[in-house]
Order: structure tokens, then sequence, then C-alpha cells
């Protein structure tokens, strides 16, 4: 089982996937089916015998400005400074199989070829310590708190120099 492009016919799925997995984190339709219309080439999906298990939405956006959860982007900005992870979602059984580190090298690769020096995310859900081990580390930034408040009380900012691999 390999991860894909998504396609505008998968955000059904997706929004579903969404709205199982991250129930204190919703995003409504529009907002996820913006991510993908503005930049298909970073937007993935995780199928197992036609069903979805998993998802995930990138794009370029500018560091250390994460965009707000539910909001629309309206575009892509020029020049963006960051390969953004917006969302990498997997079912509760599709986790502890590898899925996670696949698509992580897929889109190191990717910002690589994109001419990115660094990815970026906002870890949730206590999902640091896997992004740490994916060689992602935490970074402060003067003046954001609240705004990482927005997506939970244990939210950090995480980059990854793609040089690092």
């Amino acid at each position: 089982m390999a991860w894909r492009p998504m396609t505008p016919q998968d955000l059904t799925q997706v929004q579903a996937l969404a709205d199982a997995i991250h129930v204190s984190h919703p995003e409504d339709p529009e907002v996820l089916a913006e991510r993908q219309r503005l930049y298909p080439k970073g937007c993935f999906m995780l199928v197992d015998d036609e069903r979805a298990i998993g998802y995930a939405l990138t794009h370029p956006w500018r560091f250390a400005e994460p965009p707000c959860l539910n909001r629309l982007l309206g575009a892509i900005p020029s020049p963006a400074t960051t390969y953004y992870i917006h969302d990498v979602a997997l079912l509760p059984a599709a986790r502890g199989k590898g899925y996670a580190a696949q698509i992580t090298s897929l889109l190191v690769g990717h910002a690589r070829k994109a001419g990115f020096d660094n990815l970026s995310l906002v870890a949730v859900n206590k999902s640091q310590v896997f992004w740490e081990k994916a060689g992602f580390r935490e970074v402060a930034v003067p003046g954001l708190g609240a705004k990482l408040a927005s997506y939970g009380p244990d939210a950090a900012l995480m980059v990854r120099d793609v040089a690092s691999l």
C-alpha cells in the first residue's frame, strides 16, 4: 500500500477522516477543498482496498506564520519560505505501520525538489515525539504563543531542515 495523489473526488472521504480523527480541531469542507485546489501536488491519500485510511495536506507557506485553523488561505504566498505540513492524518488502525514515516519521507523529497530548505508544521495531540523522530525540532517564535494556543494546549511549531537527511 502506498500514498497516492489526492483528487477533488477524494474530498468527501478526506472530510469524513478529518471529522473522525480531529474531533477537537474541526475544519470546514471548504477549507480542506481549498488546500487541495491551491496546491494539489502537495495532497495525498492513503487507501487500503478502496477504503480511505489517511490523508496528507501540504503546501508552500511563510515560515513561523502557520495558517489559522479552519480558515481559507486565499492564495499560496509568493515568496513562500517553508514547505508547510497542514495535516497528516491516519485512522487508528493505520497507525504504527510505517505510513506516517512513508509520507514524511515523500514530503521531504517533495520539499527538496520544490527548492525549499525546510518543512514546518504545528504539532498537536501529543504528536511532537513522532515529529522529533522524523527529524523535526520545536522552535520558539516570539509573539506566536496566542496563535499556537488556538491549536490546543500542547501545540508546538516544529521545523525540519531539508538538508538534514
